[in-house]
């Protein structure tokens, strides 16, 4: 599922494409929203909520979109070729007079009126890449993460009723930054490694937030980009031990464990049984150090 930076992302490129500007055409395919048409409607604006998308319109209604695991919104120059997906896989289109807005893969997609977009969002903890930011939302996703004491780390990062915007990636590269294992109960951790669980879970997305590349490790290359986050089997970049993967239950009824990743030395904690290896461990992998 695309990280809080993506959405935010997407949704502040859409912004500067529609905002302010008529539909020339608002074409909804999905099959709930097929008998709508948005032509002549105004784009107010475009914003994004957690992993929540509102565009809003003038007539006081807001198309709501979730990405989901693959969903996605693409923007066209008028005439040029759409390839975001086959033509099946396109839910929205809306179009203004020098740009296109294609929504492929979009489950989720509703139209209801912008007084009750809490509807969608208000279960939702503070949003770590909202305009309201502030010591009043981080002490408030602080008391939420301590709520529930006996809950693991991994799973209370990726709850959006915590805060919104962690997904897996994050999850892994908050708990190798703060120096503890996903399975850490919550109740586990010192009231400092809660605040830099905060601090480092919106500085991560914040700095992210205005590109496509997602670097924790302030390297920009293709090998160099995280901590642990997809680097099973390989060598931790700190010790040189084995960065190791294990599925994390993140308290969803209707969803598989999560992988999860970690470096058994640098992340001190419970966690499964791990494998035993044998022979030397793997050569440090180049790179520079984080910059943070």
């Amino acid at each position: 599922m695309p990280e809080g930076d993506t959405v935010f992302l997407a949704g502040r490129r859409m912004h500067d494409a529609l905002a302010g500007q008529e539909l020339t055409r608002g074409e909804l395919r999905h099959p709930r929203l097929v008998e709508h048409d948005l032509a002549g409607r105004t784009v107010l604006e475009v914003v994004s909520v957690g992993k929540h998308l509102f565009t809003r319109l003038d007539d006081g209604t807001s198309l709501h979109s979730h990405f989901r695991m693959d969903g996605t919104w693409h923007l066209y120059r008028p005439g040029r070729p759409w390839r975001g997906g086959p033509e099946h896989s396109i839910r929205a289109i809306l179009e203004v007079p020098d740009r296109v807005a294609v929504g492929y893969r979009l489950h989720d997609l509703d139209l209801l009126p912008t007084e009750r977009e809490d509807t969608w969002v208000g279960h939702l903890g503070p949003d770590l890449l909202g305009d309201d930011w502030g010591p009043d939302a981080e002490a408030e996703v602080e008391r939420l993460l301590r709520a529930d004491p006996a809950r693991e780390l991994g799973a209370a990062l990726l709850d959006q009723r915590v805060a919104c915007g962690v997904g897996n990636l994050y999850k892994a590269e908050v708990c190798f930054l703060v120096g503890v294992s996903p399975w850490t109960t919550v109740g586990d951790l010192t009231d400092r490694q809660v605040h830099d669980v905060v601090a480092w879970s919106r500085k991560l997305l914040l700095r992210n937030a205005w590109r496509p590349e997602q670097s924790t490790t302030g390297d920009l290359g293709g090998n160099a980009q995280h901590w642990v986050f997809e680097r099973g089997g390989r060598g931790c970049r700190r010790c040189r031990d084995v960065v190791r993967t294990a599925g994390q239950d993140d308290g969803s009824p209707d969803r598989e464990d999560r992988i999860a990743y970690f470096c058994p030395t640098c992340q001190p904690g419970p966690h499964p049984p791990l494998e035993r290896r044998r022979g030397r461990r793997p050569q440090q992998q180049s790179g520079r150090q984080a910059r943070y």
